[in-house]
């Protein structure tokens, strides 16, 4: 029997009863991270901007939370830049006006 077809025959109690603990615990962890962020003060920063457009994704109800999620924080730009001048490497979001 493969992963897919054993997550398929759980109930969506089963599914809950497995993972809820787990989840919760990473939601607290964002939680306390925002605030971090809060007490520090500050400028905004475009990742938490994408960061908190995913929690709205995620309390939507809608289906495929997790596509649309991770589409907030990728770069769908097709352009390559002319030089690699001022990157400092991966940073988990794209910039809106990088992307525009």
């Amino acid at each position: 029997m493969t992963t897919k077809q054993t997550l398929n025959t759980r109930t969506s109690q089963q599914v809950v009863d497995r993972y809820f603990l787990e989840h919760r615990a990473r939601l607290i962890d964002i939680a306390a991270f925002l605030d971090r962020v809060d007490r520090a003060g500050g400028a905004s920063d475009y990742r938490i901007e994408a960061l908190l457009k995913a929690l709205d994704v995620l309390a939507d109800g809608r289906a495929n939370r997790a596509a649309r999620a991770l589409a907030i924080f990728s770069d769908d730009s097709t352009e390559l830049k002319q030089s690699a001048e001022g990157a400092k490497g991966a940073t988990g979001a794209a910039r809106v006006e990088e992307i525009d």
